[in-house]
């Protein structure tokens, strides 16, 4: 099992910055891909940034340029960057955690709101 806790959304103005981060506890050692995703109103969970305990990057084309995805695997944590926040990236965003051991699966944490919003 892995619990994953979240924390750092809230209200900022179009064109400024939030950091969010996200812990990971339980059975770290299988962990591989860790990554945020975000579900906005009326909408399906979608891909905002991965990142492999490697090192390697994924992002969604809609934050490319304005959020960046880091990981400390020291401290089985993993950050986002968020710049340049426009109203399209409200939403709930939510860690996210691939574990390589069996059963392969997601893990997910409780998502923390994020609101871009005069």
């Amino acid at each position: 099992q892995v619990q994953l806790v979240e924390s750092g959304g809230g209200l900022v103005q179009p064109g400024g910055s939030l950091r969010l981060t996200c812990a990971a506890s339980g059975s770290i050692f299988s962990i591989n891909t860790m990554g945020w995703y975000r579900q906005g109103p009326g909408n399906q969970r979608e891909l905002v940034a991965t990142i492999t305990s490697a090192g390697s990057t994924n992002y969604a084309d809609s934050v490319k340029g304005r959020f960046t995805i880091s990981r400390d695997n020291a401290k089985n944590t993993v950050y986002l960057q968020m710049d340049s926040l426009k109203p399209d990236d409200t939403a709930v965003y939510y860690c996210g955690a691939f574990t390589t051991a069996s059963p392969k699966r997601w893990y997910w944490g409780q998502g923390t709101q994020v609101t871009v919003s005069t």
